[in-house]
């Protein structure tokens, strides 16, 4: 298989379960994907939101690790306005040396939650401004590479532990806004298509990989992955039946601003009924980006996708309410491509 597939996970709680249950959830998915042979294995970070865990992605990826063999292990990713470049370099070398040649480090500009949240994970200082974050991104990079000019004000300042590796560090981005930004500092760039419903030119990744400028830190030749939402089922019709408590959740979610439990398809579906017009248009035109059918129909789809934004890694990321088809669907899907 020369198309490498990998997954995010928002550690989503299942079966109406507890936040608690959903991180054993995700070590177990973690451990059937390395089983499956899939690539990486990412944690995204969300914080104060009923439907996801995944608060603390640098403390799951250190369990997730120890509970895997193969399959690399990452964030994806940090949100990396809210930290010290210093303390999130030292976190992942300390998760580099004790898991060597398997982590990776995805960061991305957004907060993961609200500004009400920001405030509180910024007390008590401010939030920094969003402007900031090119230079705490090229700051992080030069801690994770001790690599500080003579001139800068953090030159000496060692990152601990001192010999640690430093782990691959990836930019997130949902459009144009960080290409340039990954390509000037040298850094993997990843295209998450899953996040919001706006088209994204094939020509993003082309055009990272031509400005792309090698500096001896990271990575000696540009490397993107595509990100993107990905059910697989027996149907197309069964798929849709799965996807529904997600699409629900992102029409009251960024429609509304509701933020709620993930509801089960039998739920979500009966609530779809009464949305209004325009709620139900956003719904089908979530659904619309999600690849989703049988095993055969979302291999066809996805090696499309690779092919028409030039990548050889694909990412896939749902949010399932049964825990048992979320596995279900990674496991018919790498049965597919394995053929």
């Amino acid at each position: 298989m020369t198309l490498k597939l990998s997954v995010v996970d928002q550690a989503p709680v299942h079966n109406g379960q507890s936040q608690v249950s959903a991180l054993h959830s995700s070590t177990k998915l973690a451990t059937l994907c390395d089983e499956l042979g899939y690539h990486r294995f990412w944690l995204a970070e969300h914080h104060d939101t009923a439907s996801y865990s995944s608060s603390c992605p640098e403390i799951l990826i250190s369990h997730i690790a120890q509970h895997t063999k193969n399959i690399r292990v990452g964030s994806g990713g940090v949100m990396l306005s809210h930290y010290s470049p210093l303390k999130v370099a030292e976190t992942f070398r300390t998760l580099e040396a004790l898991n060597p040649g398997r982590i990776d480090l995805g960061v991305g500009r957004a907060p993961g939650g609200t500004d009400k949240t920001s405030l509180a994970l910024a007390f008590p200082n401010n939030p920094n401004d969003v402007s900031l974050y090119p230079h705490m991104l090229s700051d992080l990079s030069d801690f994770l590479h001790d690599s500080f000019e003579a001139n800068h004000p953090y030159d000496g300042i060692n990152a601990t532990p001192i010999g640690a590796q430093a782990p691959q560090l990836w930019t997130l981005g949902t459009s144009t806004g960080s290409i340039e930004l990954a390509a000037q500092l040298g850094l993997g760039f990843v295209l998450a298509l899953f996040i919001g419903t706006h088209e994204r030119s094939t020509d993003i990744i082309r055009h990272y990989k031509k400005r792309f400028k090698a500096n001896g830190k990271g990575f000696k030749t540009a490397q993107a992955i595509l990100s993107v939402a990905c059910i697989c089922a027996d149907s197309k019709e069964e798929a849709a039946y799965i996807a529904a408590p997600n699409m629900y959740w992102k029409v009251m979610a960024f429609r509304h601003g509701i933020r709620e439990a993930i509801r089960s398809p039998e739920d979500a579906l009966d609530r779809y009924k009464k949305l209004s017009l325009s709620d139900k248009a956003y719904y089908q035109e979530t659904l619309d980006t999600v690849i989703s059918g049988t095993p055969a129909e979302c291999r066809s789809d996805i090696e499309e996708l690779a092919m028409d934004y030039d990548v050889d890694e694909v990412m896939l990321v749902n949010v399932i309410y049964d825990f048992a088809d979320r596995c279900a669907s990674y496991s018919k899907l790498m049965d597919e491509f394995s053929k």
